[in-house]
């Protein structure tokens, strides 16, 4: 998803551009990944591949490792011999929620395997390339991929209710508005750890509400506790980053992001708005119910690289 944006921003930037797919190349096979660069040699390389399957991570920890970490090392070590920059994408999962908002300098603490693996990733990308700048975000949307915004809409065209956690809070983020960042990172030296997300903050409850508003999609919306969800991963409560460089990149704030992404969605589909059959209110914030429990429910969708799968996008 992300991996996606970033190729069509740069090449709008006039890059020249080497967009790798996970059939393309595996980064968790070190003498592919040092080929492919050493014969290439890029300026930089931005790592866009993980392990995004959250619940998943928890019962293939080694798995998502070897992608997260054991793979971002790999990359980062083989641009490093080529004297190449190299981004790592990483998440607002590598701290435990409980003391948001997040600066650069504050203590990770991941409380869920994938969180560790992106943890690891990044030291890994850092230990073995000076030039290395590590990218936390958080609640990526975009083309491309499966995210939070597309979930809302496919449940509230089954008529809902839509249940939604009211006890997460984070910064929503385009893709879109992410890759532009991206780029203007690679044009400079400040190597080291940067936040950049979606200006602003709001629970996964009020990013689905302002997803209808937009959206112009009538159904019904309903709150639930993290706890109810009973899912494999804990969540960070408070996971909002913020960046407190001086002079950081500042990405649009999130109600933007989602605005250009709707427009984006709408004409590259050619379609008009999706809208609820449901009767014409407004959404209303209803607390769980013990007789809704066997009824639609979603937790808040995946995090900062999220495209619903295992699956990898390497740019």
């Amino acid at each position: 998803m992300l991996g996606h944006d970033v190729v069509r921003v740069a090449e709008d930037m006039r890059h020249q551009v080497i967009a790798l797919s996970h059939d393309d190349l595996d980064v968790t096979d070190p003498a592919r990944v040092e080929r492919m660069i050493t014969r290439e040699r890029p300026g930089a390389v931005i790592n866009c591949a993980a392990w995004t399957n959250v619940d998943g991570a928890e019962e293939s920890e080694r798995d998502a490792s070897l992608v997260n970490a054991q793979g971002a090392g790999f990359v980062a070590d083989a641009a490093s011999k080529v004297d190449a920059k190299v981004v790592y994408i990483s998440t607002d999962y590598v701290f435990d929620g409980s003391n948001g908002p997040y600066g650069e300098s504050d203590d990770p603490a991941p409380i869920n395997a994938y969180g560790r693996t992106k943890l690891a990733g990044e030291r890994a990308t850092a230990l073995v390339n000076g030039r290395s700048f590590i990218v936390r975000t958080s609640w990526l949307f975009g083309p491309q991929g499966g995210n939070f915004v597309e979930t809302m809409l496919r449940l509230a065209e089954g008529g809902g209710p839509v249940v939604v956690v009211h006890d997460q809070v984070g910064c929503p983020t385009y893709t879109g508005h992410l890759a532009v960042g991206l780029l203007r990172l690679i044009d400079s030296a400040s190597y080291g750890i940067h936040h950049m997300t979606g200006q602003g903050s709001c629970s996964w409850y009020e990013f689905s509400m302002e997803i209808f508003r937009q959206a112009e999609v009538v159904t019904r919306v309903m709150a639930s506790t993290s706890d109810m969800m009973e899912l494999p991963a804990k969540r960070p409560t408070n996971s909002v980053l913020v960046s407190r460089r001086s002079g950081p990149i500042k990405l649009p704030p999130w109600q933007r992001g989602l605005s250009d992404y709707l427009v984006r969605r709408d004409q590259e589909e050619a379609a008009p708005k999706r809208r609820s059959s449901a009767s014409k209110r407004q959404p209303v914030l209803d607390h769980w119910p013990e007789r809704v429990r066997e009824e639609v429910e979603f937790e808040g969708g995946e995090p900062e690289e999220t495209d619903g799968d295992e699956g990898q996008n390497a740019a």
